[in-house]
């Protein structure tokens, strides 16, 4: 989901999922020195949000690759079973109208689960977001999108990867100079302070307060309970969202898992994260969050 209104826009408003060969466009042929062993499939998701326990898909975009140069599409609207926020729908431009009529998720999970058979995943920040909330999806109807042996290459990594993201590039980008001074501590302040003024005039839509600013640049899951997300909340109840006993209640894991706890404790993680636990131990467990 990379909330883009013209994501949506580019699909056909199936209410019904779509699967069926396809001749490769020009953007696909170029990959044609890529070797591909076994299917490859590119997805994108709209949602509801941003919650990966909580929200839900409401469109689903799959393009298969085939070894001999063919493809597949697997396009349908989701119907979410819950009301998607205006936010959301300024977002994609998918409305509750929209998908009154399409199938539930449960509806299309076993055929989607056959056109992701046997095939890597790919996308654009699909590690983070959309396959984390596609296997989440699968779960929520008692299916499993088995993950062990298949290869998962996300292309915004690559990106961030092969492309200049540090101050220099910024202050090339958005103030057409060079950063002579790279690397000087006083020198580097007064580049991204410049940079930031740049930023400011260029966006009209960034907010003014720091406050605002910080909430819409870098959006907390609500369901997360300490800074990093490693226990969220699930149906009011605290849960860790990590590791081998993911999805177990904090409660139970103290009954019955409370050395894995302790070894938190001393492993590397954030003092947010080892508060919630220490008190937790202590027995005071986190209120849930109020509507």
């Amino acid at each position: 989901m990379h909330w883009s209104i013209g994501d949506a826009q580019s699909f056909p408003p199936a209410s019904t999922s779509v699967s069926k060969h396809v001749q490769p466009d020009k953007q696909i042929s170029i990959m044609h020195s890529f070797v591909l062993t076994r299917p490859l499939v590119f997805f994108d998701l709209e949602t509801t949000g941003i919650s990966v326990q909580q929200d839900r898909i409401v469109e689903i975009a799959a393009v298969k690759l085939l070894p001999r140069a063919s493809m597949k599409e697997f396009v349908t609207r989701v119907n979410p079973e819950i009301p998607i926020p205006v936010a959301a729908t300024e977002v994609h431009g998918i409305s509750d109208a929209d998908v009154a009529l399409a199938p539930t998720f449960r509806q299309i999970a076993d055929k989607l689960l056959k056109f992701l058979e046997g095939c890597d995943i790919s996308g654009f920040n699909v590690r983070r977001y959309d396959l984390p909330m596609l296997i989440q999806e699968f779960s929520r109807c008692d299916r499993v999108l088995e993950m062990s042996g298949r290869h998962v290459v996300d292309v915004q990594t690559i990106y961030h990867l092969k492309e200049a993201r540090d101050l220099s590039a910024a202050l090339r980008f958005y103030c057409d100079r060079e950063h002579d001074g790279a690397h000087g501590a006083l020198a580097d302040v007064r580049a991204t302070i410049d940079v930031f003024n740049a930023q400011l005039l260029r966006y009209d839509d960034l907010p003014r307060k720091i406050a605002e600013l910080e909430k819409a640049i870098h959006p907390r899951d609500p369901d997360w309970i300490d800074d990093e997300g490693r226990f969220v909340w699930q149906n009011g109840v605290p849960v860790i969202a990590i590791g081998k006993h993911r999805g177990m209640s904090l409660h139970k894991l103290i009954s019955e898992q409370r050395n894995y706890l302790e070894w938190m404790l001393g492993g590397n993680f954030s003092e947010s994260t080892k508060k919630l636990i220490r008190e937790a131990l202590a027995g005071n467990f986190p209120s849930p969050p109020t509507e």
